[in-house]
């Protein structure tokens, strides 16, 4: 069953690490797999040696679960549904970090802009999101073990994680944007049709990841927060053909001021002061 595939890798992380409480965890999305290595005390457990976890087959994601000295759960890497996984597979990873003690989950992703005024490189806090794919991790039998039958996702994005998040940023710099994630299944990316009928609906940013995480977390009683890189404007907005490459070289152009925010954010949210390292 479910429930028991996360307790037991859960277990794995605690037995692995010698930390058996991680209150804080971060999925890394494209062009950040690398950085929970360079993070103090980080010990690295690949994805493949625990039961049940999916590994990612996309270019950019690592496969690993790293602890780290706070202590944190970092998951460099995620499973998205278009590789073919079962939606339990897509949100294993961040139910384990929930089952591992997190109550603060962060989300991390590369993301298409649609509104005007967002350019590649530009960091967005999700305030909100749209599921466009007409799929819901909670569909099927709940096991009221992992959370309620009927979650209540109004402040799914808490605002609260928001607000101290652009307090961080202010001190070191950092403008953050802030806007309404859409999720598309891909892995094709979005038509111009689609992107348009993503802004009418209200979406500043669109994707391929993130939603069923955001949910799934919620569902199990964590706090979420989602931070997207704009990587790449969306089709019928990008005057060039929209390809993986741009969003890896974007991705990793912002590298060290996404990595200088998480370094003052994650102390914060973890409730220390300074810096991870």
């Amino acid at each position: 069953m479910t429930y028991e595939r996360i307790e037991a890798a859960a277990a794995i992380i605690a037995d692995r690490t010698g930390r058996p409480h991680h209150p804080l965890a971060v999925i890394l999305g494209s062009g950040l797999g690398d950085y929970a290595a360079s993070l103090p005390g980080a010990i690295e457990i690949p994805y493949r040696d625990i039961p049940g976890w999916p590994v990612p087959t996309v270019e950019g994601h690592h496969g690993a679960v790293y602890s780290v000295e706070g202590p944190l759960l970092v998951l460099s890497g995620r499973a998205h549904l278009y590789e073919g996984w079962d939606l339990s597979d897509v949100v294993f990873g961040v139910r384990v970090a929930i089952a591992a003690g997190a109550r603060t989950v962060v989300l991390t992703n590369a993301a298409g802009g649609v509104t005007a005024g967002l350019h590649p490189g530009d960091l967005v806090l999700i305030s909100d999101h749209l599921n466009l794919t007409g799929r819901n991790p909670l569909a099927g039998p709940n096991d009221p073990r992992l959370g309620p039958r009927f979650p209540d996702l109004t402040d799914l994005y808490a605002r609260e994680l928001r607000d101290r998040t652009r307090a961080v940023a202010a001190e070191i710099g950092i403008t953050l944007g802030q806007g309404v994630y859409a999720w598309f299944l891909g892995p094709s990316y979005e038509t111009p049709a689609e992107v348009r009928m993503a802004g009418v609906l209200g979406a500043d940013l669109v994707g391929m990841s993130t939603v069923p995480e955001a949910i799934a977390a919620r569902h199990m009683g964590a706090d979420v927060l989602g931070i997207s890189l704009v990587t790449n404007l969306a089709a019928g907005i990008s005057p060039t053909p929209l390809s993986h490459e741009e969003v890896q070289e974007t991705a990793a152009a912002a590298k060290d001021r996404f990595t200088r925010l998480l370094d003052r954010l994650l102390p914060v949210l973890a409730g220390a002061p300074g810096s991870v390292r």
